[in-house]
């Protein structure tokens, strides 16, 4: 999992990925290709 200060750029990579908030941190999740995963915060 990567760790970068944006993650609309990660987003953008792939039409599955999914920005999702927990616990006070930001994730990029995609199922169908999890090498997509990052965070921020």
């Amino acid at each position: 999992m990567r760790v970068r200060n944006s993650l609309r750029t990660a987003k953008k990579r792939d039409k599955n990925c999914r920005v999702v908030r927990r616990k006070g941190r930001v994730y990029v999740i995609n199922k169908s290709n999890p090498r997509f995963k990052a965070r921020q915060g």
